[in-house]
């Protein structure tokens, strides 16, 4: 196990099992083949023209896609095609200062290859012996990755609030930070994979935070997401990630990103420049084409 073996493994995919799926001139996602046959089903809805999937260009705004794609993947989920369902919107769109192209329950993101946003935030404590991460431990419940190490705080990117908005919320439902503390917090930029689950495709982009913690705050399960935190020196952090699969497979590019920063990965480091490129993977082609495609 190695740090570029964490990287490589959220970038495994074949996009040769994939047909680009557009709204208008945008691309939305990926579509895998054998989820082809759900949408020739549904020929108001999707069509394909040339070599891409699209939606109907009958509806014309977001409001009308949104809530035609909803009915079309409560069909999916009521003949249990779609067994993850959240309750919970996520915007399609390729970046997030781009206006969304429809919102999409997030259970449904990775089967149309959307690109997912979140945020992860790495809570810190600086002492006398050295700095310190605080590592939760994911809930046994958890229907993904149960019972392993998580980042202080993680969270997927809904509709309707900034992103910052968002971090804050996270911080207070999975660790009991307070908002007062949370907005201490310091964007650090974001990593990026494109990761391949089946007939799943997650082209995501987590947005990354830093937040030093006062030495006597205690981060504790606020909503069930972790069943409890620790609090390891970075020396530690940094061998458990290196050496093993024990942290959540996102989770590690968010650590590893960290430790390029606070220089626990050094330039003059074997693999340096492949670790530091590889954190930020878009090998996904441009976001528009032709209309005649």
């Amino acid at each position: 196990m190695s740090f570029l073996d964490h990287i490589h493994r959220c970038n495994t995919h074949d996009l040769s099992a994939f047909t680009p799926w557009f709204v208008g001139s945008m691309q939305a996602g990926w579509v895998h083949r054998d989820t082809v046959p759900s949408l020739r089903a549904r020929p108001q809805l999707f069509h394909r023209r040339g070599k891409v999937w699209r939606l109907s260009e009958e509806l014309a705004s977001p409001a009308e896609r949104t809530a035609e794609m909803e009915r079309f993947l409560l069909e999916l989920r009521d003949r249990g095609l779609l067994p993850a369902w959240r309750g919970e919107r996520y915007p399609v769109t390729p970046r997030l200062d781009l206006p969304a192209l429809l919102d999409m329950e997030r259970g449904a993101v990775a089967l149309f290859g959307v690109r997912a946003f979140g945020v992860h935030l790495t809570g810190y404590v600086e002492r006398s012996d050295g700095l310190h991460i605080w590592v939760p431990r994911r809930a046994g419940t958890k229907a993904t990755y149960p019972g392993m190490l998580d980042n202080t705080v993680a969270g997927g990117q809904p509709s309707g609030i900034s992103v910052r908005d968002n971090m804050i919320k996270e911080c207070g439902e999975e660790a009991g930070i307070p908002p007062h503390i949370a907005r201490r917090a310091i964007s650090t930029g974001f990593i990026s994979y494109v990761h391949q689950i089946g007939v799943e495709l997650k082209p995501d982009v987590e947005y990354c935070f830093d937040l030093a913690l006062p030495a006597d705050f205690v981060p504790h399960p606020h909503d069930g997401e972790a069943e409890s935190f620790e609090l390891w020196p970075v020396r530690r952090v940094f061998e458990t990630v290196r050496d093993s699969a024990e942290f959540k497979d996102n989770c590690n590019l968010v650590l590893i990103d960290f430790f390029v920063r606070h220089g626990l990965i050094a330039p003059d480091d074997t693999d340096y420049f492949e670790i530091a490129a590889g954190l930020r993977s878009q090998p996904l082609p441009p976001t528009s084409v032709d209309q005649r495609a």
